[in-house]
C-alpha cells in the first residue's frame, strides 16, 4: 500500500520529485497525525531499574571481563551465565572500556543457554560499536535483530537506525524498517525520522521520497523534524531546485529557524549556488536571521554547547574568512574547550590570535589558561601569560590569576606548592619553604579569597592530608578570611569518611558565625557517618536537626545502618531507629524495611518480620518480590511452612508474580521436611511455565530431596533432565548428588560423578572427600578410598580436627588400616606427617599417644 501511494505521489509530482501540492496534502494533515514521540530513547538509554541481584552478576561480569581472556575464571562465568539477565548486560556494556571487550562479552552472553537479547542490550552494543566507528559489526548485528525477531518499540527501532544511519548504513536501516513487523514494533513518525535522516546524509532522495510516503500512507505525523532531513537530503544530492521547494513549504508552516537556513545556505554556497545563496542571506536579514557577525558567534555557541566541537572549529574558521573577527566571550568559548580537551597548542594559538586581533582576554580566561598549562606542567608558558596579562590588572582580578595557579597546581598533583602559594598570597612567610619559585616569580602578591582556600582545601582532602587541611582552614579563619561552603562540605565529608565525627559536627556548629547555611551534602555527610558508625540514637536525633532545615536522609546511609545492626544481632534498635525516622517525617524506603524484614528474619524472630511487613504494607509501600521473598525464606527456616505458603498466597493474589527464588524457597523447605510431593509441585509449576525456568538451584534443591528420601534413581533422573536442559551442574550440586548417593549406599555410582566433577574441572571441599572417603571404606572398597585419601591430602592440609567430619575421617582410616591391602601404605603416610590430624596410628585405632 506504501509503495502504490509512493507512485501516485511521484506520477503526479514535477519531473524532479514530489510536487509542491503533495507537500500542501502532508501539511494539511499534521496537525491531526500528532503523536507523542513514543519510544524516544534519553542518552546513554535502555536504563531498566535493575534488581541488586541483577547487579551484582554485573559487577562479576564487568570483573571478569575486563580482565584479559587467559585470566578469567571460566567456572564462575559458566555459572553466572545461567542466571544472566537483559538488564546485567546492559550494564556491563556500559561500563567495558574498548569495543573490542565490549563486542567481546555481547557475543558471549548471546551464546548463554535460555538467556536472550533485549531490544536494549542490542542498541547498547549498537551505540558502542556507532561511536567506535566499527561498521560491520554494526551491520551483523542490525542482520541478527530481525533473525532473532527481536521485539522492538518504535523508539528503540528509531535508536538503533540512528545508530545505522551515523555510520552511512542506510541499507541496513532501510531494512530493519521493512521487516518491523517481524518483530512485533509497528514504526512511528519518530521511527522514520531517525531513518530520514540516515538517508538524508547519503543523498539517497529516492529512498526519503518513498518513506516520506510511506508516512503519509500511514497517517504519521509530519513536522520539521521530518521535513529537515528532506530537506538535507536534495541539499547534500545538490537537487537545489528541489530543497527550495521543500525549504519554503517549511518557510511557510513556520518551522524554519537558524538551523534550516543555515543547512541550506551552506549547501548552496558549496554547490557553487552563489546567486541563490545570496537571495537566502537576504531573506535571513529580513527576519532579522542574517549570517553576520552575530549570527555566525550565535551558531558556533551552539555547537560547542551540544558538543560538536569539531563542526564549531569550522564554522569559526568560515567566519574568519568572512571576515569576521569575533568577540571574546566566542574565544573565551572556543578556548575553554580547547582547554577541557587538553588541546593547548591549539588554546594558546587561538589565545595569541585573539590578541593579535586586539581582543583583550579577561581575567577569567586569563586564569583559564594559566590553569589549564600548570595542570599540564607547562609551567614556562603560564608563567609567561601570567607576567603579561596580570602585569595591569587590578587586585581583584589579580587573585583569579593567583587562583588559577593554585589549581593548575592542583590538578599537576603539586598540592603542597600550592598549600605554600596561598600561606605566600597571606602574607605568611614561614609556611612559604615549597613555593615553586624557579617557576614563577611573583612581583605583586594579593589577598587570597574563599575560593583560593577552597581550591587548596579541596586538594588537599584529597590527597588525604587532612591534618594540613584543618591547619590552613584554623590559620584562614584566625587572620580574618572567610571560605566557602564547598570548602566545607568537602572538609566535613573527608572527616567522616575516616570517622572524625565530633570534628566534623564541630565544623558544623560553627556554620551560623561563618555566615553558612549547610546543604544537604554537608548533613548527610555526617549522617552517613554516624550510620557506618552503627550509632542509631545518634542518627535519630541527628534527623531532627536535617528536618529542621529541610533535608532528608540518604536512603543508602539508613539502609547501611539497618544492615549493621541486623548483622550483630541490634535487629531491635534497627526497628526503633525506623520508629523514629517516621516520628521526625522520614518514611524509609522498601529498601530500607526490606533490610529490617531480612535481619529479623536471621534472628529468626519471624513474627516481628512479620509486623513490619503487615505495617509496610498496609501503611506506606506495596512489598516486592524480594521482600516477599525474604519473609516466605523466614517462615520456612523456622518451620512454619503453612504461614509460608498463606503469604506466597497473598503475593499471588496481589498480583506479583513469584520468581524461581520464590520457587526454590518453597523446595528446600518442603524437602527438608519431608514434603516431597509439593516440592515436585512446585518444579513442576516453574518447569513448565513461560516466564520462568528451573535453575541449577532448583534442580540441586530437589536433588537433594529424593537423595534425603532414599530415592536415588529419581535423583539420576532429575539430574539427566537438568542436563538435557542445559543447567550444567555446580560444585554444589556435585557435592549434593555424590555425598547424597554415598548416604543411599552407592559409592561406585558417586565415584563415576566424583571422577566427572574432577573432568570438568570442579573442585570438591574437603567435606565432600571424607564423606566419600568414609563410603567407600565402609563398603570394603579400600583401595578405591585410598586413591580418595591421597587425591585429598595432596589438595588439603590437616593441621588441625576437621570439625564435625573428624570422626568420620577417622572410621574410614580405622577401616584402612585393617585392610591388609591399605594398611602399610597408611601407616607410611601418617608416619610421614602427611596426615597431621592423626600424628600416629594408636589415634586411629582408639588409644590415646
Amino acid at each position: 500500500m506504501a509503495a502504490l501511494l509512493a507512485r501516485k505521489i511521484l506520477s503526479c509530482s514535477t519531473p524532479g520529485g514530489i510536487s509542491l501540492r503533495s507537500y500542501q496534502i502532508v501539511c494539511f494533515l499534521f496537525p491531526y497525525l500528532l503523536s507523542n514521540g513514543n519510544g524516544r530513547l534519553k542518552p546513554c538509554g535502555f536504563c531498566s531499574v535493575a534488581s541488586r541481584r541483577s547487579s551484582d552478576t554485573a559487577r562479576h561480569l564487568f570483573e571478569e571481563f575486563s580482565k584479559p581472556q587467559n585470566l578469567r575464571n571460566e567456572e564462575e562465568l559458566r555459572c553466572i551465565g545461567k542466571i544472566l539477565t537483559p538488564e546485567a548486560v546492559e550494564d556491563v556494556l556500559k561500563g567495558l572500556k574498548g569495543w573490542r571487550r565490549a563486542h567481546e562479552f555481547f557475543v558471549w552472553s548471546s551464546r548463554q543457554e535460555r538467556y536472550k537479547h533485549n531490544c536494549y542490550t542490542y542498541n547498547a552494543m549498537a551505540c558502542i560499536l556507532s561511536r567506535a566507528q566499527r561498521a560491520d559489526p554494526l551491520k551483523s548485528l542490525a542482520k541478527e535483530v530481525v533473525e532473532k525477531r527481536c521485539y522492538m518499540t518504535p523508539g528503540a527501532l528509531g535508536f538503533l537506525i540512528r545508530c545505522l544511519g551515523d555510520q552511512g548504513l542506510v541499507e541496513e536501516a532501510n531494512f530493519l524498517v521493512d521487516n518491523a513487523e517481524i518483530m512485533g514494533c509497528f514504526p512511528n513518525s519518530y521511527t522514520y525520522n531517525c531513518l530520514l535522516e540516515g538517508l538524508a546524509r547519503t543523498g539517497r532522495v529516492d529512498l526519503v521520497e518513498s518513506r516520506l510516503a510511506d508516512m503519509l500512507v500511514l497517517g504519521m505525523r509530519i513536522d520539521k523534524f521530518t521535513m529537515t532531513p528532506v530537506l538535507k537530503a536534495y541539499c547534500n544530492s545538490g537537487k537545489f531546485d528541489r530543497a527550495l521547494g521543500v525549504f519554503e513549504e517549511i518557510l511557510r508552516k513556520g518551522w524554519a529557524d537558524e538551523h534550516v537556513f543555515t543547512l541550506l545556505l551552506v549547501s548552496l554556497s558549496k554547490g557553487g549556488e552563489v546567486e541563490k545563496a545570496w537571495e537566502l542571506l537576504e531573506r535571513m536579514e529580513r527576519r532579522s536571521m542574517n549570517l553576520n557577525e552575530k549570527t555566525f558567534c550565535i551558531l558556533t555557541h551552539g555547537l560547542i554547547k551540544e558538543g560538536d566541537f569539531s563542526r564549531a572549529l569550522a564554522l569559526f574558521g568560515k567566519m574568519k574568512e568572512s571576515g569576521f573577527k569575533g568577540d571574546l566571550a566566542l574565544y573565551s568559548a572556543l578556548i575553554s574547550k580547547l582547554c577541557e580537551e587538553r588541546e593547548l597548542d591549539k588554546a594558546l594559538q587561538f589565545y595569541s590570535e585573539m590578541k593579535e586581533n586586539e581582543i583583550l582576554p579577561d581575567a577569567s580566561l586569563v586564569s583559564k589558561m594559566i590553569s589549564s598549562l600548570c595542570g599540564a606542567g607547562d609551567f614556562i608558558a603560564a608563567r609567561r601569560i601570567l607576567e603579561v596579562d596580570g602585569e595591569g590588572v587590578g587586585l581583584g582580578s589579580l587573585v583569579l590569576l593567583y587562583n588559577g595557579v593554585l589549581q593548575g597546581l592542583v590538578n599537576h598533583g603539586l598540592v603542597e606548592s600550592a598549600h605554600s602559594l596561598v600561606y605566600l598570597m597571606m602574607g605568611n612567610c614561614k609556611e612559604t619553604a615549597e613555593v615553586p619559585q624557579n617557576q614563577f616569580s611573583f612581583k605583586r602578591m594579593v589577598q587570597p579569597n574563599a575560593d583560593s582556600f577552597c581550591i587548596v582545601v579541596c586538594g588537599l582532602c584529597k590527597a588525604e592530608k587532612l591534618e594540613t587541611a584543618q591547619k590552613l582552614v584554623d590559620n584562614m579563619s584566625a587572620s580574618g578570611y572567610k571560605g566557602n561552603l564547598l570548602m566545607y562540605n568537602d572538609l566535613i565529608s573527608a572527616l567522616c569518611s575516616v570517622h572524625r565525627l565530633q570534628e566534623s559536627v564541630d565544623l558544623l556548629e560553627k556554620f551560623p558565625e561563618l555566615g553558612l547555611e549547610p546543604s544537604q551534602f554537608t548533613h548527610n555527610s555526617i549522617f552517613g557517618c554516624l550510620c557506618d558508625m552503627e550509632d542509631a540514637q545518634g542518627a535519630a536525633d541527628f534527623l531532627k536537626i536535617m528536618r529542621k532545615h529541610g533535608h532528608a536522609p540518604w536512603i543508602k546511609h539508613c539502609t547501611l545502618l539497618v544492615k549493621k545492626l541486623c548483622k550483630v544481632g541490634n535487629s531491635q534498635d534497627a526497628c526503633k531507629f525506623l520508629d523514629e525516622m517516621i516520628e521526625v517525617g522520614f518514611v524509609p524506603d522498601m529498601i530500607t524495611y526490606t533490610a529490617l524484614i531480612n535481619g529479623l528474619c536471621h534472628e529468626r524472630d519471624v513474627d516481628r518480620a512479620l509486623e513490619v511487613f503487615r505495617t509496610v504494607s498496609s501503611e506506606w509501600y506495596l512489598p516486592d518480590v524480594v521482600a516477599h521473598n525474604i519473609i516466605i525464606s523466614g517462615f520456612c527456616n523456622a518451620g512454619r511452612l503453612e504461614e509460608a505458603q498463606e503469604i506466597l498466597k497473598e503475593m499471588v493474589d496481589k498480583g506479583l508474580l513469584p520468581s524461581v527464588v520464590t520457587s526454590n524457597v518453597m523446595m528446600n523447605a518442603w524437602c527438608k521436611h519431608g514434603n516431597l510431593d509439593l516440592a515436585l509441585r512446585s518444579f513442576s509449576e516453574i518447569d513448565n511455565d513461560e516466564l520462568r525456568s528451573p535453575t541449577v538451584v532448583s534442580f540441586t534443591i530437589l536433588i537433594h530431596g529424593l537423595l534425603c528420601a532414599n530415592k536415588p534413581n529419581d535423583a539420576l533422573a532429575y539430574w539427566t533432565k537438568m542436563r538435557e536442559k542445559g543447567c550444567s551442574p555446580n560444585r554444589i550440586s556435585y557435592s549434593a548428588l555424590i555425598h547424597g548417593l554415598c548416604s543411599c549406599g552407592m559409592p561406585d555410582a558417586a565415584l563415576a560423578y566424583f571422577d566427572e566433577m574432577d573432568g570438568e574441572g570442579i573442585e570438591p571441599d574437603v567435606s565432600i572427600f571424607i564423606i566419600f572417603l568414609h563410603s567407600l571404606a565402609l563398603k570394603g572398597k579400600s583401595v578405591e578410598a585410598f586413591r580418595i585419601l591421597h587425591k585429598m591430602i595432596q589438595k588439603f592440609e590437616f593441621s588441625s580436627p576437621v570439625g564435625k567430619n573428624y570422626e568420620r575421617l577417622r572410621d574410614s582410616l580405622r577401616e584402612l588400616y585393617r585392610d591388609m591391602h591399605t594398611s602399610s601404605d597408611l601407616v607410611r603416610l601418617i608416619e610421614e606427617g602427611r596426615i597431621p590430624v592423626f600424628h600416629s596410628v594408636d589415634m586411629i585405632v582408639g588409644q590415646t599417644s
